[in-house]
């Protein structure tokens, strides 16, 4: 019976990602979600990790280390973006060295179809497209012109009037 039931579970699965394929449907989140503390409430994130797999492996490890703790928003610019400190060099109080070695290493950029649309996640970068490290923003509005040239790797669940408080 299991195995019917896991079987079944492997189809649906692929039929959901050939849909979302076909009608450009937004990617499914997985399971974990992580909360930003902020003096404006909680911000809620979901990832994507069939999306930006290596991404999320790094932004995981940087919060289980506690590298986002007492981290700020470096800037915000309404109806753009609101970009999250790099953990090595910007945060408010001083990182351990197991936190900075994580925080200075990059991943290389994951590109997708998904849209810059307002509540996305997406890696913030230098010139050089794999040079992603800790800092990342999330949308405060559409940015098509985003689109294709920074790794989205997860979205606001739930915390959308915070943003507007922020901006």
């Amino acid at each position: 019976m299991w195995i019917r039931g896991f079987s079944f579970w492997i189809k649906g699965c692929f039929l959901l990602a050939l849909v979302s394929i076909i009608s450009g449907l937004e990617p499914e989140l997985g399971f974990t979600r992580v909360v930003f503390q902020t003096k404006y409430g909680d911000i809620e994130f979901g990832f994507y990790p069939t999306v930006a797999s290596k991404t999320v492996d790094h932004i995981f490890k940087l919060v289980r280390l506690g590298g986002y703790n007492t981290n700020h928003f470096f800037r915000v610019d309404k109806g753009f973006v609101a970009q999250v400190a790099d953990v090595a060099n910007e945060r408010s109080t001083p990182v351990n060295e197991e936190q900075r070695r994580e925080a200075v290493k990059t991943v290389v950029g994951e590109f997708s179809e998904v849209k810059h649309v307002r509540g996305i996640l997406s890696m913030g970068r230098y010139d050089d497209p794999d040079s992603a490290s800790s800092s990342f923003s999330i949308l405060l509005g559409d940015a098509p012109h985003l689109d294709g040239k920074y790794a989205i790797f997860g979205k606001v669940t739930k915390g959308d009037e915070m943003l507007t408080k922020l901006e």
